[in-house]
């Protein structure tokens, strides 16, 4: 299937120090590309890999799990590792639980980790029934583009298959009991009027890392797709920052040559 337009994946070459970005659950790399552009912009390499299964059509997604979507992100760790001396993970959503387990899995090899409203747990009784649900109901109504700000709108699913859903459970409840192993220091973004993800999954998460050195900031003015809502300039600038304090010297001047595309998605 053609990739929704805008769904593309993107790669900027910089500097020594990147930041891989995981979009979220149904979503696509256009609901963090405002952020990417704006790290690739100060001369950090940035990867915002596609996530399987997603930016095409939401059957798409019914047939892939969470081993798919962990596997692509853990492969562009790696190549940035390669290629980079300093690397941090961030995301958004489930995102922000992919980008934690790969700081539980690759330790020292992550420098840091940058999560907006990550999710931690499929909510609500229903999630109880997903075993038996997803084969009698292939997919319930769309969780994508709870913003605030009335011009600005997320590319993803207005369904969500019920199959994915169940892996996804799987997936959190697997990442819950890795956090222990997150000893990196954590910047976690929350919006406290979330319609997607409730305030208790960051606080679980805040409550379960190791890492001694951890700061939170609320988005007042934004729902759960912060990095398209109005508090995503403060999101671009608190990275900044996060990834300055503990990369002095990653560079400043605009750098060019970003690419629409990545080689895989």
């Amino acid at each position: 299937m053609p990739l929704l337009a805008g769904a593309e994946p993107l790669r900027h070459e910089g500097g020594e120090v990147a930041v891989l970005l995981c979009h979220g659950f149904t979503g696509s790399p256009q609901s963090l590309r405002p952020w990417a552009e704006h790290l690739a912009a100060r001369g950090l390499t940035v990867s915002l890999p596609l996530l399987p299964g997603h930016g095409t059509r939401w059957q798409d997604l019914r047939i892939t799990g969470w081993q798919d979507w962990y596997a692509e992100v853990d492969r562009e760790m790696r190549a940035l590792r390669r290629r980079c001396a300093t690397v941090f993970v961030a995301g958004l959503s489930m995102g922000g639980a992919l980008a934690l387990r790969l700081a539980a899995r690759h330790g020292d090899a992550v420098a840091g980790v940058l999560v907006v409203n990550p999710a931690n747990k499929v909510h609500g009784l229903a999630a109880h029934a997903l075993p038996v649900v997803r084969h009698l109901v292939p997919a319930v109504k769309g969780i994508a583009s709870d913003i605030a700000k009335p011009s600005a709108a997320e590319l993803g699913y207005d369904r969500v298959p019920l199959h994915a859903a169940h892996s996804l459970r799987a997936f959190l409840r697997l990442v819950d009991r890795e956090l222990p192993q997150v000893t990196q220091p954590l910047l976690l973004m929350r919006s406290p009027q979330d319609h997607v993800v409730p305030p208790a999954d960051s606080a679980r998460i805040l409550g379960r890392v190791s890492s001694a050195d951890v700061t939170e900031v609320l988005l007042e003015h934004s729902y759960h797709v912060a990095t398209l809502d109005h508090d995503a300039d403060r999101i671009f600038e608190e990275s900044l920052a996060f990834i300055g304090r503990l990369a002095p010297g990653f560079g400043t001047e605009p750098a060019l040559g970003m690419e629409g595309t990545t080689a895989g998605g």
